[in-house]
């Protein structure tokens, strides 16, 4: 478990050099567009929402692991990945949107600043949906034995992890960006 902890301390650094670079480039527009010009914040909320149910589903995948209920487990773990694929779906939607108007990350500091930062995030869900897919597999194969009662606990605070940085994304990106 130490040793994923000093992963999780590592991509919070990575995070965060990602939110310090927005936090300098996030205002150059170079006369294109800016956040009130191009995000739509009902559908930002809509994936925020997927985001923070897949948490919600995730402990409720906690809880039946801890009671030693693998269907049930593995059930919340689908439904997680679900919501998670959801969130994915819609920011590929908002990527290929904003790509459409002509505000693509050449276009200003500003906005190849919001692609990385976001495209992250959205890196990290995907490999989060990966290693969930894999872990239902192998909880369908070898069931709740020790090492997979660890990797859904490693996965848990991954995958929460990626909340909280979604949070801080939608609260400093989208949000300030609108007040901006």
């Amino acid at each position: 478990m130490l040793g994923f902890w000093i992963y999780l301390m590592s991509d919070c650094l990575i995070f965060a050099i990602l939110f310090a670079c927005y936090a300098v480039l996030g205002g150059n527009l170079a006369a294109g567009p800016g956040p009130k010009d191009l995000f739509d914040l009902k559908l930002v909320a809509l994936n925020t929402a997927m985001l923070l149910l897949s948490s919600l589903t995730y402990g409720m995948a906690m809880i039946a692991m801890q009671q030693r209920r693998l269907g049930q487990t593995r059930l919340w773990l689908a439904v997680t990945g679900l919501f998670g694929a959801a969130f994915l779906a819609i920011e590929l939607y908002e990527f290929a949107h904003l790509i459409h108007l002509g505000a693509t990350p050449q276009r200003s500091a500003f906005l190849s600043a919001f692609f990385t930062l976001v495209g992250t995030h959205g890196l990290h869900v995907t490999f989060g949906l990966v290693w969930l897919v894999t872990l239902i597999v192998q909880l369908g194969r070898h069931g709740l034995v020790a090492a997979n009662q660890r990797r859904v606990a490693c996965l848990s605070l991954f995958w929460h992890f990626l909340d909280v940085i979604w949070i801080g994304v939608f609260t400093f990106v989208y949000l300030l960006g609108m007040v901006r």
